[in-house]
């Protein structure tokens, strides 16, 4: 039954949904928060886990796509399935973040849906974890006027080897490259995108690539995808995959940052 209610929601809402994406409007530099890609074994669990957080699903061949407001939580479904070789925690994202108007209400209808439900450590904050141990931030933000918004990702990176702390300088990078500004969220250095804070902490422990964890890479959107790419290059960074344009019509590009998380730049995907 949950799966047939599945399929039917996909149908309808695929061709119900319009055809843009809740995406925030570019800053100056010309972007944009996009969306988080994971890496599942049981697409059919990951789906339901979203829906029941409040996502919107539609299919984009060859993606199973759950839209919210600020963000595309994208699961790919391209053969051959690799399953994840990590959760998020460990990783250079150790998790991202959402923010609900009530998170007693939320909480208890996500504990209804049978989901992993963690307390924090004050009544406005909750974790969520994914059947693949995607740590995912909830918190309460009482002038939310929307059932629920993404609000950030919080990198975890480690000294460098001679000793030099790294969170300065990761945070430094993302507003060079990007157009974050600077600031703090709490204690974390931080900076802000459309759609999305970045938050950056110093992790106790080793930290390891993003890539072929549950969540692989982030994306953002990015208005004059080849131009921008090209100032990127001449800047000094070398992409992983230069730019290419998808058959499915979107601009992409794939880059590293240099602690360890993959990026992927799109343009069109605020189309979806």
């Amino acid at each position: 039954m949950k799966r047939l209610f599945l399929i039917l929601s996909l149908a309808i809402l695929g061709s119900a949904v319009p055809a843009w994406a809740q995406l925030a409007d570019p800053n100056e530099a010309g972007v944009a928060m996009g969306h988080v890609h994971l890496n599942v074994r049981d697409v059919e669990a990951e789906e339901n886990f979203w829906i029941a957080v409040g996502g919107t699903p539609f299919k984009r061949d060859p993606y199973i796509v759950m839209k919210f407001p600020g963000v595309l939580v994208v699961i790919g479904l391209r053969p051959p399935f690799k399953p994840p070789t990590g959760g998020s925690e460990g990783s250079v994202v150790n998790h991202i973040g959402f923010r609900v108007p009530n998170l007693a209400e939320s909480v208890a209808k996500w504990k209804a849906a049978g989901l992993k439900v963690v307390p924090g450590r004050t009544p406005a904050q909750a974790f969520l974890y994914t059947t693949d141990n995607l740590k995912v931030e909830i918190l309460e933000d009482p002038s939310l006027t929307l059932p629920i918004a993404f609000h950030h990702i919080h990198f975890w990176v480690e000294d460098s080897p001679s000793g030099v702390d790294s969170v300065p300088e990761i945070k430094a990078w993302y507003v060079k490259m990007f157009g974050a500004k600077p600031g703090n969220r709490g204690k974390n250095e931080a900076a802000d995108l459309p759609g999305a804070n970045l938050s950056f902490s110093k992790s106790p422990t080793p930290v390891v690539r993003t890539q072929g964890r549950v969540l692989d890479h982030i994306g953002f959107e990015i208005k004059d995808l080849q131009a921008y790419c090209k100032k990127m290059e001449a800047s000094g960074v070398k992409f992983d995959r230069a730019y290419h344009v998808s058959p499915l019509g979107i601009g992409g590009a794939f880059l590293t940052d240099p602690w360890g998380t993959r990026i992927e730049l799109n343009e069109g995907m605020n189309r979806w």
